[in-house]
């Protein structure tokens, strides 16, 4: 009953984080100057790149995921570590989930995926017809389930272990 108490709250914390989250790339795509389809740097010479939107994200990550490491220390795990010694673990465990999340957002933002969103439903024409935005709600809700199990697992691992 107490993991599902706590995959409620992690839960309630990710929905504030992917706020925050949302929020943060709703505000970079307007502050800075690029496409979020544009090449931000190519990928060693290859036809590959890491485009603009894969920076918006990052950008959105690393605020959110701080968000979602202080509710969940205080509310969800009630960690008593350090502040610093925990966001570690979950700064590395929350990289994992990214990887998740960037791979999805890829997948569905690269028209040439099997699993592109269709053009011409999110032709970018407004707000929610915005591509972008769509496929990074999608992606942050495939990667929640592998974050709560490896903050569990490994992050938060000492906030709840029944002492011997």
């Amino acid at each position: 009953m107490n993991a599902l108490r706590q995959f409620l709250q992690f839960g309630i914390v990710g929905a504030s984080g992917t706020l925050v989250n949302l929020v943060v790339v709703v505000l970079v795509k307007k502050i800075v100057p690029y496409s979020e389809h544009e090449p931000f740097m190519n990928l060693f010479g290859s036809a590959f790149h890491i485009r603009w939107y894969h920076v918006f994200m990052t950008i959105a990550f690393i605020v959110a995921n701080t968000w979602n490491y202080q509710l969940n220390r205080m509310w969800t795990f009630k960690a008593k570590n350090s502040w610093w010694s925990g966001y570690l673990p979950f700064l590395l465990t929350g990289v994992g989930a990214f990887l998740v999340n960037l791979a999805t957002l890829t997948l569905l933002m690269n028209p040439e995926s099997p699993l592109a969103l269709p053009s011409d439903i999110f032709d970018d024409s407004t707000g929610f017809r915005t591509k972008f935005y769509w496929a990074s709600v999608i992606a942050i809700l495939v990667a929640m389930p592998v974050n709560f199990i490896i903050n569990k697992l490994w992050a938060f691992r000492s906030s709840y272990e029944v002492p011997r």
